[in-house]
């Protein structure tokens, strides 16, 4: 039988949790009611550890402390955005995506007038110059325009640079090579002691903007989207919204490609695509 002590330790734990929930919802409805940022449909689990991650290093008492500096103190905001924005990416990331992309989708792309690639939740752009050498080794790359779209500003900004750093081109390279890569991948970009910066020429038909999959609408017709490892953090209803979004946006016979642990098989309109390569996730729209 559990000690009086043990019975006080484990309310007062409830109690805190269920007091961290209230916070989290009141700062999360600050965020859109003041700014228009919608994060209270993402999975709770990895954005209450981002949230408390922040409240430990501006070292606040409370998530309460949290809201009133997002608030009211200028600046602030951007900081708490680069938590709860995902930017894990990285080039030619899964390479066995863009080796079944290029031996695969890029056939049907190649009698198109012009080709409109569309990443969404682009991040710092890796995967955005990794689609762009593909095309331009197959060819394509006069006739394409990749939109690369984020709601994080200081993400888009640094995606426009085409700077990474210099120590993951080994890693790079490895995933280039494994994608089919057709060239020397140090071809593509110059260096110096920190970073890698990749040729301006492969982002002349770059179009960065800033873009929010949740409550932003459709832009235009694109006949490849790319929403790869986003919809994870989402929960069952936002997905569904944003994959409505990719249908309104996607050409008939257009193709999206979607990340490793993500699927269309139990979204509404999941019977209007079939699936193209299914262990890649690439779906075309029917």
């Amino acid at each position: 039988m559990p000690q009086s002590s043990d019975l006080f330790t484990e309310t007062d734990d409830t109690g805190l949790k269920e007091l961290q929930e209230i916070e989290i919802n009141l700062l999360l409805e600050g965020l859109f009611q003041k700014y228009g940022y919608d994060f209270r449909s993402y999975v709770r689990a990895s954005l209450k550890r981002r949230i408390l991650n922040r409240m430990k290093a501006e070292r606040l008492p409370s998530i309460t402390a949290l809201l009133e500096k997002v608030l009211h103190e200028q600046g602030f905001l951007e900081r708490l955005l680069n938590d709860l924005s995902i930017r894990m990416t990285e080039m030619f990331r899964d390479p066995s995506f863009f080796a079944a992309f290029r031996n695969e989708v890029v056939p049907l792309l190649r009698d198109l007038p012009e080709i409109r690639i569309w990443h969404a939740g682009c991040a710092t752009g890796e995967e955005v110059y990794s689609m762009a050498i593909l095309m331009c080794e197959e060819g394509l790359a006069e006739k394409t325009t990749i939109y690369a779209t984020d709601m994080n500003e200081k993400a888009l900004i640094a995606a426009q640079k085409g700077a990474f750093p210099l120590k993951k081109m080994q890693q790079y390279t490895k995933n280039y090579l494994k994608a089919g890569g057709k060239k020397a991948f140090s071809e593509y970009y110059t260096t110096d002691h920190q970073f890698a910066y990749f040729h301006p020429n492969l982002g002349e038909n770059f179009i960065f903007a800033q873009h929010n999959l949740v409550t932003d609408g459709s832009f235009n017709e694109f006949h490849v989207i790319l929403c790869r490892n986003v919809l994870i953090y989402f929960d069952g209803e936002l997905q569904q919204q944003v994959h409505s979004l990719i249908h309104d946006s996607l050409a008939d016979g257009g193709f999206i490609g979607l990340g490793s642990k993500e699927t269309l098989l139990f979204m509404p309109k999941r019977m209007k695509y079939e699936e193209f390569h299914p262990h890649e996730k690439i779906y075309r729209k029917l």
